[in-house]
């Protein structure tokens, strides 16, 4: 499966500051510094529905730390998935009439689109979760094999007992962990697995639904936490840098994934660090396809949004807070995307060196975009008010909001 173009990110003079980012396991602010090679998985897609702001809030929150890394002169290996075979794919398909893979592959299509409107840097490794059976297959077997999982009626389990740092991730407890994985694709209440909170590794075959190969699993199709797994180990391997997604994937599916890399390679641990990005609202309800309450990147598009202010009302908002869409939102941002491309269309301007290092070391502080938002702000409204001298400030500032903000002026 291939990803989208990437758009060009301008060098800018010296070197950015190393990310210090709230890691979601330890619960507190971490210093992420990599190797030469930065080590990145996001959690993708399930094409069932066309991207909405949730979606594009969570990919610009990881979007800014690769360009945060750019910065620091170093090169990036970025894997994420596309979840292409999954319940809630299957039942739009079905409810609409239509082929499951022609509306994966539509809704991927427009995915694509959305994300190189917003310049959002691409995967180096964009995996579907249908390519990647063939090598899911062999580790369910191993943890079959080594104890790690069991058979219930044909759907094989993961064993969560089976990981000593089961928990770890999410920092939940038990109470809390069934609840969660009731409202999140788990069956806690099933007859017969070992634990209420073991994950389904590979599910049987079932009547009227699509169906793999699995070797001595028998024909079926993976359960959802395998699958991420299979393809960071296969192209990351242990202990990349950084583990992202929306605050939901928490739990349970960066902590079942942890667990199963955990007991499949006897490492510890599977992802050093994990990010999460807070909710998007409407109308007071977190945005989601199940409720229906809905903002469509696409939509804004066709309706003649420009895609830079788009981006802008994502990164007014702080990457771990919960916030809520409005008109307001867009409009603030429409207006501040106005001031910024008149003030860097003269010809000379006020310096702007002091202005690079404040949005470095704001986004290098937790990605704080509010606050680098408020630099170039300061900025635009003194060139508006007194101007300046220097012929190289217009330049340097539309360098530094493209190549750090990922906004071209």
């Amino acid at each position: 499966m291939h990803a989208w173009p990437a758009s060009d990110v301008p060098a800018l003079p010296g070197k950015g500051r190393d990310l210090r980012i709230h890691d979601t396991a330890t619960g507190g602010p971490v210093t992420v510094a990599p190797g030469p090679v930065a080590r990145i998985y996001v959690c993708g897609i399930t094409p069932y529905d066309a991207t909405h702001i949730g979606h594009a809030a969570t990919y610009n929150a990881f979007d800014l730390v690769q360009r945060v890394w750019l910065d620091t002169k170093r090169q990036i290996q970025y894997v994420q998935n596309v979840t292409d075979i999954d319940d809630p794919l299957l039942e739009r398909a079905t409810r609409d009439g239509e082929d499951w893979t022609g509306l994966a592959e539509r809704e991927t299509a427009l995915f694509r689109e959305d994300m190189t409107a917003l310049r959002m840097l691409p995967p180096q490794h964009y995996i579907g979760a249908v390519e990647a059976i063939p090598g899911i297959v062999p580790l369910v077997e191993r943890l079959c094999e080594s104890g790690a999982a069991y058979v219930l009626e044909g759907d094989v389990y993961f064993s969560v007992e089976a990981d000593p740092h089961f928990g770890e991730v999410s920092g939940l407890d038990a109470d809390a962990m069934r609840l969660l994985s009731a409202e999140r694709g788990g069956d806690p209440e099933r007859p017969g697995k070992k634990n209420p909170l073991d994950p389904i590794l590979w599910m049987a075959a079932r009547e009227g639904e699509p169906s793999w190969d699995g070797g001595s699993l028998g024909r079926g199709r993976p359960g959802w936490h395998i699958e991420c797994v299979a393809i960071a180990l296969d192209h990351l391997g242990m202990g990349f840098d950084v583990q992202g997604g929306g605050s939901d994937l928490a739990f349970p599916h960066h902590e079942m994934g942890a667990s199963h890399a955990q007991a499949l390679t006897g490492e510890y641990p599977f992802a050093k660090t994990y990010v999460h990005a807070g909710m998007v609202a409407l109308d007071g309800e977190k945005m989601s396809k199940s409720k229906g309450n809905l903002v469509f990147v696409s939509t804004l598009r066709h309706a003649g949004v420009d895609p830079a202010a788009i981006r802008l009302a994502l990164l007014a908002h702080h990457y771990r807070s919960d916030w809520e869409w409005t008109d307001q939102v867009l409009e603030t941002a429409v207006a501040r995307l106005a001031r910024w491309r008149a003030a860097v269309s003269r010809p000379d301007g006020p310096d702007a060196q002091a202005l690079v290092e404040e949005v470095r070391e704001a986004l290098s502080d937790d990605l704080d975009a509010p606050t680098a938002l408020a630099a170039v702000d300061r900025w635009a409204a003194l060139q508006e008010s007194t101007g300046g001298t220097d012929e190289g400030a217009p330049g340097v500032v539309s360098r530094t909001v493209d190549a750090l903000l990922g906004v071209a002026l």
